[in-house]
Formats: structure tokens, C-alpha cells, sequence
């Protein structure tokens, strides 16, 4: 709110107007850099919640709509850090908006129409930045509704467990218990981001994004945030343009098939079961490694590296989790009959 009181959403005006904040406004540099790195701090909980969730199987029934609702939770987190990484009008936020629009002109047909009716034009320009300003102010209260959603939806059944049993017979109290074990998350994630705001502002940030935007110079590598490089690998790995956007979407929604595809006749005991130990590491790894080549040029072997990633990280939910499932079936249904 505070910086959208200076901010000004013109092509010639928005770079300056957020040196404006950090040179002229009282604190003005410690709001913006706190609201960057907030905003990457809540990838690292959301990205740490995702595998929890994958780790304990929260996706499973009962806990269908909890973990749908958090799915779109994820996409609309994804829009808006994008919405607000454009915003700056540097460098890479030009071309990053560019290239990143540009995407849907690979849809038949109406793709090109789509992507100017973006823009406002034949570019990015005063009407982009408007529209982008305007949805990265407004979808955060969208992403605040959806959360009291998830919360309420949660409620219904309660949180999962490593064990998969109910919890509703033998609970303990919010207050003092969870409180006070939250409290120490809590101040520990302020120390952690009052750390990085006062001495390592820039730390999750990119440096061409402090030279002003010039459409007539290319950065030497276009890349988004650092918490959408393993999709921006997933989208660069495919040749076909609208496969690799069909692949980057696909890698974000394929969450929802999870209750699908997860064929266990038995709840939690993930973390007792060293197959499902193994497969989940693996693909842990996978993901990191995707980040890194998102990151790296466009050139062997990276190519080559994020398409066996990819290949890997939807094999995972499509291929590895069924047969992984039917497996520790199997196993169950050997140790009943030999009992």
C-alpha cells in the first residue's frame, strides 16, 4: 500500500520512481526491499509446504479440496510474483514481460490477439504496466480469500500426520502448545529477513534489473524470480513453443492428479518406507537441478539436461507414484496373507 502511494506504472517514469522510494522516501528502502524478499520468503514456506504435503500424502481423501484449493493457491502466488517482478521496469523485468507474454502467441489461432489485448499495444508499454500494477495490487486479496478457503477446508478433517490416523480423539490445544512452538518459527524468520534486508538486500534478486529498461539491448540470459527457474527449465527444454508452454502449465496443475494416481490402500507411513524414501529425494533433487539449468544459458548441456529432468519430473506423478503404490500393495497384502 505504502509503495504503491509512489510508484508510478509508466514505461519512462516506473524505474525512477522506485529510485524515488529508495533514495527520497523515509525507510522507502526498507519497504521495498522488504516486500522482495518477503515475497521470496513465501515461496520458500509455500515450496517447504508442497513437500510436506507430498511427503506426509495430503493430497489423499479426505483431504481432495484442501489440496486443490492449495494448487491454485500455488498458480495465482506464481501470476502474482511475475505480475510484480515486471513492475520495476529493469532490464530483465522488459524483457522477462516480453518473452513471458510472448508465449501465448503460440496458441492457434487467437494467440497473437491474446497477447496484444496483454499488452495494450504491439509491445510492452504504459497500458502493460497499468494492467500488470493494477492485478498484482488486487489478486493478493483474491490469494487472501482462497487462503481462508484452504484454512476452512482443512478444518473439516485436520492437518495429516506421518502415521495417516486421525487425530480427533487425542488433540492438544492451540494455545499455549502450537503458539508458542510457531512463535519460535516466527521470530526466527524475522532475524532471517532482517538479516537479508539490512545487509544483503539483493541477495534473491537479479542484477539487470537495476539498469533501466532499454528494449533495444538484450540481456545475455532472460530470466524470471528465482521460484519460477525450475518451470522456466520445464518451458526452455521443449523445441515446440506450444508444447513448452503446454509442459510448463501442465507441471504446475499435474499436482492435481495426485489423489488420482496415488493407488496406497494405506494412509501416511511414508517416512517408514525407504522406497518411498528414495523416489521422494530423488525427486527433490530433480527439482533443485531444474532450477539450476532454468538459470543457466540456453545451450548444451543444459538443453539436454532439462529434458531428462523433465522427463523425471513428470514421470514421477504419472509413472513412479502408481507403481510405487501398487508395489507397497503388494507388500502389504505378502505380509497379511504370510500373518
Amino acid at each position: 500500500c505504502f509503495l504503491a502511494m509512489h510508484y508510478i506504472p509508466n514505461v519512462d517514469l516506473a524505474f525512477n520512481s522506485l529510485e524515488h522510494i529508495m533514495r527520497d522516501i523515509d525507510n522507502g528502502y526498507i519497504l521495498r526491499y522488504t516486500h522482495a524478499n518477503v515475497a521470496s520468503f513465501f515461496f520458500i514456506f509455500l515450496y517447504a509446504h508442497i513437500g510436506r504435503g507430498l511427503w506426509y500424502g495430503s493430497y489423499r481423501s479426505p483431504r481432495v479440496l484442501v489440496w486443490s484449493i492449495g494448487v491454485i493457491i500455488l498458480v495465482l502466488m506464481m501470476a502474482i510474483g511475475f505480475l510484480g517482478y515486471v513492475l520495476p521496469f529493469g532490464q530483465m523485468s522488459l524483457w522477462a514481460a516480453t518473452v513471458i507474454t510472448n508465449l501465448l502467441s503460440s496458441i492457434p489461432v487467437f494467440g497473437q490477439d491474446l497477447v496484444e489485448l496483454i499488452w495494450g499495444g504491439f509491445s510492452v508499454c504504459n497500458a502493460t504496466l497499468n494492467r500488470f500494477f493494477s492485478l498484482h495490487y488486487i489478486l493478493p486479496f483474491v490469494l487472501a480469500a482462497l487462503a481462508v478457503a484452504h484454512m476452512i477446508a482443512l478444518h473439516f478433517h485436520g492437518s495429516s500426520n506421518p502415521n495417516g490416523l486421525t487425530s480427533n480423539g487425542d488433540r492438544y490445544a492451540m494455545y499455549p502448545y502450537f503458539i508458542f512452538k510457531d512463535l519460535v518459527t516466527i521470530f526466527a524468520f524475522f532475524l532471517a529477513l532482517s538479516i537479508i534486508v539490512f545487509f544483503y538486500p539483493t541477495l534473491m534478486g537479479h542484477s539487470d534489473n537495476f539498469i533501466p529498461a532499454n528494449p533495444m539491448v538484450t540481456p545475455a540470459s532472460i530470466v524470471p524470480e528465482w521460484y519460477l527457474l525450475p518451470f522456466y527449465a520445464i518451458l526452455r527444454s521443449i523445441p515446440n513453443k506450444l508444447l513448452g508452454v503446454v509442459a510448463m502449465f501442465g507441471a504446475l496443475f499435474i499436482f492435481l492428479i495426485l489423489p488420482l494416481t496415488d493407488l496406497s490402500r494405506t494412509r501416511g507411513n511414508k517416512t517408514l518406507n525407504p522406497i518411498n524414501m528414495a523416489f521422494f529425494t530423488i525427486f527433490i533433487c530433480n527439482f533443485l537441478i531444474l532450477g539450476l539449468i532454468g538459470s543457466s544459458h540456453a545451450a548444451e548441456p543444459f538443453i539436454f539436461l532439462g529434458q531428462i529432468c523433465t522427463t523425471i519430473y513428470f514421470a514421477h506423478f504419472v509413472i513412479t507414484v502408481p507403481l510405487v503404490t501398487i508395489f507397497q500393495n503388494t507388500f502389504l497384502d505378502m505380509a497379511t496373507v504370510t500373518k
